[in-house]
């Protein structure tokens, strides 16, 4: 009797309030949909984002301790789930990201006739998962937060039944992400062969003094094989290649969702295996991550500036190689950690990074979205004039874009971009910095060039590359008439606010670079 009570753990369930709320939230939607009449579907998506608002203010009885649950009853201080500050502060990101994201959807869904129920479920269960990640402090538990985060995507990206761009775009994602789940997997089971243990802590402290020379070999190759994993769900180059097509054939708002919360989910967990799992194996990692880092946002930035203005969907495709382009911004600090004798205040940069980007790019799609109301093919030059017929909505962009590039009046990019440079330097890769300024001049040029499209006259591109003509109505200047949907508008006033709060007090994102999160 006295060894079963012995392996009784109690749980606490205001740590997993978080992607527990989400989860929950996920199937009250899915019974709802099976009684609610079809015209009453639409208040799915209000429950929906009341539920995302829910599990994001749950974090504030979290703040300001460490709680930990799932511990082994031997070890205490070994365990499965942690809600520390770097745990809550990429919930926050995840699940503010999601709560954007359903904002862009509610009208989406009218827009293309989207399944509600399915949509809603599938959004509500990723976003779960996500919450869930960054807490997870061993293989098992990241795996399986990783594809409940990933497996609601593929389908979201596919659910425009009958329209070819989405079918192609999720087949790919989906065989993409299997591949990479595949060697994951491989990596993580080598990892465990070794070591013993599939705890964090536990891998660590084991790989620092390895018996038996083939098992030293073994965990080589299983700390390789996982971190390939992880470059494929934060699409690292050469493991990119998913992307563009992801993100055009994706509705919206779930682009702008792969775009943030999925590179939110990639990142926490490449920075939990390789600072907390792998730090022996920095001298491996640390070199890896900055020649992909270099790479990643050679590729990204390259790719974005070759994008025709006037090709169908060149908005989004702009935006989609951007992303990879941040991605390799991102992959900085992380590669910079394994150079320091104090990889976990490297991260904080990243994690600041990564909350100024989120909020702007997110803002980005949300006037993405809009414009594609009128103007499905949404290319660049469909945003000639835009200034002229939403002075308001142009601004905002205009803004959105030149935090991305990191220039006034966006301070936060600026800010974010330069402790990403500073941590280089402070950790010798100086060769590493000198690549991410010249990658930075080169996003300058198609950030100001959309940039400038938007305050152009409107007579001109009104017609593509084909010599078709665009709506009529966005001919006739209707779209400066037609009111915004609420909560699209509300999404886009959200971003726009928290960036201008961000540029405005840039200390409250660079904390972050400043102190140990982990």
């Amino acid at each position: 009797m006295s060894t079963v009570t012995s392996l009784v753990q109690s749980v606490d369930w205001l740590a997993l309030a978080p992607p527990t709320v989400a989860a929950a939230v996920a199937l009250v939607v899915l019974v709802a949909d099976l009684f609610l009449p079809a015209a009453r579907k639409p208040l799915l998506g209000w429950i929906a984002t009341a539920g995302l608002a829910l599990a994001a203010l749950s974090l504030l009885p979290l703040l300001g301790e460490d709680r930990r649950t799932f511990c082994l009853p031997a070890h205490p201080d070994v365990c499965s789930y942690v809600a520390d500050p770097f745990t809550l502060v990429i919930q926050f990101l995840v699940l503010g990201g999601a709560l954007l994201t359903a904002l862009l959807s509610i009208d989406t869904l009218k827009d293309h006739d989207l399944p509600s129920g399915e949509y809603w479920f599938l959004l509500l269960s990723s976003a779960s998962g996500a919450a869930l990640l960054p807490a997870s402090r061993d293989l098992a538990t990241l795996v399986i937060a990783l594809e409940v985060a990933s497996l609601p995507a593929f389908a979201l990206v596919g659910l425009r039944r009958g329209d070819r761009l989405s079918s192609e775009a999720a087949l790919k994602f989906f065989l993409s992400s299997v591949a990479a789940t595949a060697v994951m997997l491989l990596g993580v089971s080598f990892l465990y062969a070794a070591t013993g243990s599939l705890h964090l802590s536990q891998v660590a402290h084991a790989l620092t003094a390895l018996p038996d020379p083939r098992l030293a070999t073994l965990a080589s190759a299983g700390v390789a094989l996982t971190l390939v994993g992880f470059a494929f769900k934060t699409a690292a180059a050469p493991f990119h290649f998913w992307v563009p097509d992801t993100y055009v054939g994706a509705p919206l708002p779930i682009a702008g969702y792969l775009s943030v919360v999925g590179k939110a989910v990639g990142f926490s967990g490449l920075i939990l295996v390789t600072v907390q799992g792998f730090p022996t194996y920095a001298n491996v990692w640390g070199p890896a991550l900055a020649v992909l880092a270099a790479l990643t946002m050679t590729v990204g930035n390259v790719a974005a500036l070759r994008q025709d203005p006037r090709r169908a969907h060149s908005a989004v495709r702009l935006l989609a190689w951007s992303s990879v382009g941040q991605a390799g911004y991102l992959l900085v600090p992380i590669a910079a950690a394994g150079y320091t004798d104090d990889p976990a205040h490297a991260i904080g940069s990243t994690v600041a990074y990564a909350l100024m980007y989120a909020a702007v790019n997110l803002g980005a799609f949300a006037v993405a979205a809009l414009v594609a109301r009128t103007r499905p093919a949404n290319r660049i030059t469909d945003y000639r004039g835009l200034y002229h017929q939403r002075p308001v909505v142009a601004l905002a962009l205009g803004f959105f874009l030149l935090c991305l590039a990191g220039l006034p009046p966006g301070i936060i990019g600026l800010f974010a971009k330069v402790t990403v440079f500073s941590v280089a330097v402070d950790a010798g890769l100086a060769w590493l910095a000198v690549i991410m300024a010249v990658n930075v001049v080169i996003a300058l040029y198609y950030y100001l060039q959309w940039t400038t499209v938007l305050f152009r006259g409107a007579g001109e591109g009104a017609e593509d590359t084909e010599g078709a003509k665009a709506p009529e109505a966005a001919q006739k200047g209707q779209p400066s008439r037609a009111r915004i949907p609420a909560p699209l508008a509300t999404a886009i006033a959200l971003a726009t606010v928290l960036g201008i709060a961000l540029s405005g007090a840039p200390q409250l994102v660079l904390r972050f670079a400043s102190g140990a999160l982990l």
